[in-house]
């Protein structure tokens, strides 16, 4: 179970850095902390709004769209 959310992690995270266009480092565990903190983010907002994430393409998704809203709010705010 934790292998899934770490794997679904660092994939979400990776899509993420893609997405946005940022410069972001190219370590692989920037992208699995991003990845992991971003579908926990993702659950929230998105189980705010009523949606829930079904099978492993929906929890990537969630994941993905949680760690894109996690870097945006990070280069919004950032110094």
């Amino acid at each position: 179970m934790i292998l899934k959310w770490l794997l679904i992690g660092l994939i979400a995270g990776t899509l993420a850095k893609m997405i946005t266009p940022q410069d972001e480092g190219d370590s692989w565990l920037s992208s699995l902390g991003i990845g992991v903190l971003g579908s926990i983010a993702g659950g929230f907002l998105l189980g705010l709004l009523g949606f829930s994430a079904d099978g492993l393409l929906g929890e990537l998704i969630t994941a993905v769209i949680g760690s894109v809203v996690l870097l945006f709010v990070y280069h919004r705010y950032k110094s």
